[in-house]
């Protein structure tokens, strides 16, 4: 049992290096493709494969605002529950 289990972790071990190898080979692509990292698989629709992917950012909340947003959503529960 021994043996089997040495040969397994061998065999484990050549195919994690083999798949890290892959898998930088594969970010080389994205990276010369344009494509980022987080994106979908294969080509976008409707574009080119060579065209960059703007990604919009959402703003933060204020402190103010999300107290306010509490408010709110604590008052339409208060009267759902109250509803039923």
């Amino acid at each position: 049992m021994a043996d089997v289990s040495a040969t397994l972790r061998a065999a484990l071990g050549q195919l994690e290096d083999e798949r890290n190898r892959i898998d930088r080979q594969i970010a080389a692509l994205r990276t010369a493709l344009g494509i980022s990292v987080g994106g979908r698989r294969g080509r976008p629709r409707g574009s080119k494969a060579t065209k960059k992917v703007v990604r919009r950012r959402r703003k933060g909340m204020s402190a103010a605002a999300r107290k306010a947003v509490s408010q709110r959503m604590k008052a339409y529960w208060a009267k759902r529950r109250a509803g039923k």
